[in-house]
């Protein structure tokens, strides 16, 4: 499966596809899933493209999208790669929970774990709740891959929420 995150207003030819439309105070964003590579807006320098190693619920239904994007050395991808296989995957049973994938960049070297909520206040519940803990218990321990490898993290990461229109 792939992900396609491209500036709006989305072109005719792929407005067949399923997408969601992302918005911030920023801009507005489009989200397309497919199940082939499209290879013809992949060399666009507009549009961000990855492969899902990783996804679990639905891609509809949501109002919230959270964006963790994280950049990755060459040498870091199969360890982060294998991180994330390995998830605990509490994730998915949080209220308000829709959807998760984890791309992996086919253009550049940042990772993004998407999630998709029901809403905000949804996604903030998860962030303080037990299960979110659990999830992210050995990020800041001898045990997390910032500690063990910290030069597989070329620059810090970060966040980007949008609401679905």
């Amino acid at each position: 499966m792939y992900i396609y995150l491209v500036p709006s207003p989305i072109p005719d030819a792929l407005a067949a596809y399923p997408h969601l439309t992302l918005r911030s105070e920023e801009h507005v964003r489009l989200a397309i899933e497919s199940a082939e590579r499209l290879m013809n807006i992949e060399s666009d320098d507009n549009v961000a493209a990855y492969e899902a190693f990783d996804a679990a619920g639905s891609w509809t239904g949501g109002g919230y999208a959270v964006l963790n994007n994280i950049p990755v050395t060459e040498d870091g991808r199969n360890d982060f790669e294998e991180r994330f296989k390995n998830r605990a995957r509490k994730v998915e049973d949080e209220p308000g929970f829709v959807g998760i994938r984890v791309l992996r960049p086919l253009k550049d070297d940042t990772y993004v774990v998407l999630t998709l909520w029901q809403s905000e206040e949804h996604f903030k519940g998860w962030q303080e709740s037990q299960a979110y803990s659990h999830a992210h218990r050995n990020r800041s321990t001898s045990e997390g891959l910032t500690a063990q490898k910290p030069t597989m993290f070329p620059r810090s990461s970060y966040v980007t929420t949008y609401t679905i229109e």
